[in-house]
């Protein structure tokens, strides 16, 4: 795995290692959006044996799965060393002793072993080279396991670039993003320097992607579903 404390867009060590709360909630939105989803998923294609939460910031996915499955070995991997070590103190606090979180920094991904389910969520929008983090990620999911993502596509970059162009609209004080750091932030996306969409998936995989949706049912709270497809493709 690389040595960088960087992304494409972001030096996460350093973002984690100032974050305030508003920065906090603005790194997590599987909180909001993916734990039941993820847990619902889990229950129709059946309880792993080993989970990777790539991207995992605060852990919160990687630890609700940790505490509903016990017998399932659950690793955050994330690419800010002050968010892992938080992560690896609470785990030790909960007494979650099949939990772990080590370092990696996307689109390099080589964990040494596979998963029965490998989950990136709100991730790829910060890395360039997309389709290389895509095919590592599958490369880490064993025969007959998933890999559950979400992505951006062509309407996501339009959907935020209207709120680039005028941020005092749709940036404001509910915002979990600042408006003076959305555009550095979400550069890639704004570019369409890293969009993805089925066929570019189908592309670098080999394998169609599928909608969540196909296996579980919609929440109802939605949050631009169309701009950031949730998909899984089979192993």
């Amino acid at each position: 795995m690389t040595e960088t404390t960087r992304s494409d867009t972001i030096d996460w060590h350093s973002y984690w290692a100032n974050a305030d709360d508003d920065d906090r909630e603005a790194a997590t939105p599987s909180t909001q959006h993916a734990d039941e989803v993820l847990a619902a998923f889990v229950a129709e294609t059946g309880v792993p044996g080993a989970v990777a939460d790539v991207g995992c910031g605060t852990g919160n996915v990687t630890f609700e799965l940790a505490r509903r499955h016990p017998e399932t070995t659950v690793v955050g991997y994330d690419a800010a060393e002050p968010v892992l070590a938080e992560n690896r103190g609470r785990a030790r606090r909960e007494g979650l002793d099949n939990v772990r979180f080590e370092r990696a920094v996307l689109p390099d991904f080589d964990p040494g072993r596979e998963f029965d389910l490998v989950f990136s969520y709100f991730t790829l929008c910060y890395v360039r080279d997309v389709e290389r983090a895509l095919q590592n990620l599958y490369d880490a999911v064993a025969a007959g396991g998933h890999l559950v993502f979400n992505y951006q596509n062509r309407l996501a970059r339009a959907h935020w670039q209207t709120m680039a162009d005028d941020p005092d609209e749709y940036l404001g004080e509910e915002s979990a993003f600042k408006p003076d750091r959305f555009e550095e932030r979400f550069r890639l996306l704004l570019n369409g320097e890293n969009l993805l969409s089925y066929e570019a998936i189908h592309d670098t995989l080999g394998t169609w992607p599928q909608s969540v949706w196909s296996v579980v049912d919609r929440p109802d709270k939605r949050w631009a579903w169309r701009h950031w497809p949730l998909v899984y493709v089979p192993k």
